[in-house]
Order: structure tokens, then sequence, then C-alpha cells
């Protein structure tokens, strides 16, 4: 039996600009085998997209909740979507 895939977006509020949150999130997502894409927004929050194993996927969430050091994490907005396959990797849009 296959392991269940997810898709979630994140939006990431807080002090999460200008504390290396994208290239953090990127290597720990990248470790877990997740694909997807993190980039800033103009309100100043972090959007995460993401595809993987379910089990994954609920570390990386659990990651996001902390971010790295220097991060202070307000808020985080889940929403689910259909695993679409689209993402080869995890990279950092700007």
């Amino acid at each position: 039996m296959q392991p269940e895939k997810n898709a979630i977006t994140v939006i990431v509020s807080g002090r999460v600009q200008g504390v290396g949150f994208r290239y953090s999130t990127q290597q720990y997502a990248q470790r877990l085998g997740v694909t997807g894409f993190v980039e800033n927004l103009i309100d100043g929050s972090v959007r995460v997209v993401a595809e993987g194993q379910s089990a994954e996927i609920d570390q990386l969430l659990a990651w996001l909740k902390k971010g790295p050091p220097g991060a202070y994490v307000r808020d985080l907005s889940i929403q689910k979507a259909a695993f679409s396959g689209m993402y080869s990797r995890f990279r950092i849009e700007y």
C-alpha cells in the first residue's frame, strides 16, 4: 500500500522575513523529501506550498510553527489541497 500523499499551502506570519526563513524551510523540506516552494509575500508573511507523504508534511508543519532561530511565528494559516505531483524539488521563489 502506498503512503498517502498530501498537498498544503501555508501562510506563515510573524517575524519571518529577514531571518533566513526561506532558506531554512528549503533545507528542511529537502531533507524530508517534500517538494514545492517557499516565497516572501508583500505583507511580510511567507507562503509555503508543499507536497509529499502525509508524515513528512506533518513534520514540515511542526517545523514551520517554530521556524529557524531568530524567527517568531505568530500564526499559520493552513489550506489543504489535492496532490498534483507537479513539483520535482523544493525551491525558493523570488
